[in-house]
C-alpha cells in the first residue's frame, strides 16, 4: 500500500522536529546520532500511529495571535509561580478542576489541553470525552475562564467551530 502524500509531509516534518529536538538535548554531538537516529525514527512511527496525518488549515493570523497569548501567558504565570516560590508564606491551595470543553473532538482539544500544560501552574491531568481534569497551583484561580481563552485562540488557529456546552 503506497502511503498518500500528507502521510509523506507528516512524517518528514515530524522527523525533521525530533532530529531538531534530539540535536537541542544532546548539544549538538556528533556521536549521538546513532542512537538518535534509531530513537528518531521510532518516535516518528509512534507519532504517526497515535496521531495519524489529517489535512488541517491552519491561519496565520490566529497562529500569530495564538503565540502571542501563549508567550503572554507563560511570562505572567511564569511570574506567578515565582512569587509563590519566593513567598513561601502565601498558602498554595492546589486543586483538581474538571472543566468541559467546547472545542470538537480532534486535535484542537489535544493542542489545548498541551498548551494548558506547560504554562506554569498548570498540568492536563487527564482528557475525557468532553472534559478537561486540570491540576491548579491555586483553586482561587480563574481557570475556567483561562481555559475558554486557550479555546477560542486554538479555534481561530485552527478553523474550528466551538461547540455549546
Amino acid at each position: 500500500m503506497k502511503p498518500s502524500v500528507p502521510a509523506v509531509r507528516a512524517a518528514l516534518w515530524r522527523s525533521a522536529l525530533l532530529a531538531v529536538l534530539w540535536w537541542a538535548l544532546t548539544d549538538g554531538r556528533a556521536d549521538s546520532w546513532g542512537v538518535g537516529s534509531v530513537s528518531i525514527l521510532a518516535a516518528a512511527i509512534l507519532s504517526l500511529r497515535l496521531l495519524p496525518p489529517v489535512s488541517t488549515y491552519i491561519s496565520r493570523v490566529g497562529l500569530l495571535r495564538f503565540l502571542i497569548f501563549f508567550f503572554y501567558h507563560s511570562l505572567r504565570g511564569g511570574i506567578q509561580v515565582a512569587w509563590f516560590a519566593l513567598r513561601p508564606r502565601l498558602s498554595l491551595r492546589p486543586a483538581i478542576h474538571e472543566i468541559p470543553l467546547r472545542l470538537p473532538e480532534g486535535i484542537g482539544r489535544v493542542l489545548l489541553a498541551n498548551t494548558l500544560s506547560l504554562l506554569p501552574g498548570t498540568l492536563s491531568v487527564e482528557l475525557n470525552g468532553r472534559r478537561l481534569c486540570m491540576h491548579v497551583l491555586d483553586a482561587a484561580a480563574p481557570t475556567e475562564v483561562e481555559v475558554r481563552r486557550a479555546e477560542v485562540r486554538v479555534a481561530h488557529m485552527l478553523g474550528l467551530e466551538l461547540e455549546e456546552t
